[in-house]
């Protein structure tokens, strides 16, 4: 199965799993955890499959995020609240949030269903050695609402193919900060809006620019170069590749019925205007092609 696969269901899985991270409902289910603010929310949310793991842990595995972003929330969080209990909280803020925006008819409609059980499958076929996000995500016992077990597949999916771009990164020694550069020179996302939600100061951002220079990938005008945008290339090309798994494990009719299941879903996140524009994940609201029922290996 070609890798332009794996990258067409990233655009229709990952509006769905962003729900988390911008939904009232679940913001207000951080809130009533004890979490204090945003971000102590956002950690203990997304980290809490890992078990109440330390800040360095979450840093290294979270990636991009500086070393005092993360530590301004954990442990803390785990002293409000078990991760078990930030788990159910998880689940039942996920029902919440997606019953608003889809509707009940929908949620509940054979076609979730049928999307969760597709999806589910994915799920536990992608291989995880090496992927702790996607591991850790995988080991989660199976939801009982539709729904919701859909938001969790998508989930596992989506946190293993973050651990293979995290692996992409670390290969071509760009470290967190370069990769945001990097990303953002690209014009896939907003500099300024990276730097400060991860909280980089700005000294920080301009050394790797620099280093970047150095290495060939960015103009004086900390533009991408020829050299820049073949490495941008290719850090998504094995992206792509490390996350085809679970789709060839699924097939192709029925990774093109899960295709145009969550396309509707996907498009109703966007129109909803909760995910933000210049969001982390570089979305830009199209779709792309690559899926489809017929054979796709060779």
């Amino acid at each position: 199965m070609k890798d332009t696969v794996a990258r067409a269901m990233w655009e229709r899985f990952e509006p769905l799993h962003q729900v988390v991270y911008f939904a009232p409902e679940v913001r207000a289910a951080a809130d009533r955890l004890g979490m204090r603010g945003y971000w102590m929310g956002y950690f203990a949310l997304r980290a809490a499959p890992l078990g109440p793991a330390p800040a360095a842990v979450v840093t290294s595995c979270f990636y991009v995020f500086h070393p005092d972003r993360v530590a301004r929330a954990l442990p803390d969080a785990w002293r409000a609240a078990t991760a078990e209990a930030v788990l159910a909280a998880r689940e039942r803020a996920v029902d919440a949030a997606m019953t608003a925006l889809h509707g009940p008819d929908v949620v509940h409609s054979p076609e979730v269903a049928e999307a969760a059980e597709l999806a589910w499958e994915a799920a536990r076929a992608a291989d995880t050695a090496g992927r702790v996000l996607g591991a850790a995500n995988q080991a989660l016992p199976r939801p009982e609402q539709p729904h919701v077990r859909l938001w969790q597949a998508l989930t596992t999916l989506r946190e293993h193919r973050g651990d293979g771009h995290v692996a992409a990164l670390v290969g071509r020694r760009l470290g967190p900060v370069g990769a945001m550069v990097l990303k953002c020179a690209a014009g896939e996302a907003d500099a300024e809006f990276q730097r400060q939600t991860r909280r980089w100061d700005l000294a920080a951002w301009q050394a790797a620019q620099t280093e970047l220079r150095e290495r060939g990938w960015l103009d004086e005008d900390a533009r991408l170069t020829e050299g820049g945008a073949a490495v941008r290339t290719g850090v998504e090309a094995d992206t792509d590749a490390a996350a085809v798994t679970p789709w060839t494990a699924l097939g192709s009719a029925a990774t093109a019925r899960l295709a145009h299941l969550l396309e509707p879903l996907a498009r109703t996140v966007l129109d909803s205007g909760i995910v933000p524009a210049g969001n982390p994940a570089g979305l830009t609201g199209a779709f792309s092609g690559g899926v489809t029922g017929r054979s796709t290996s060779g």
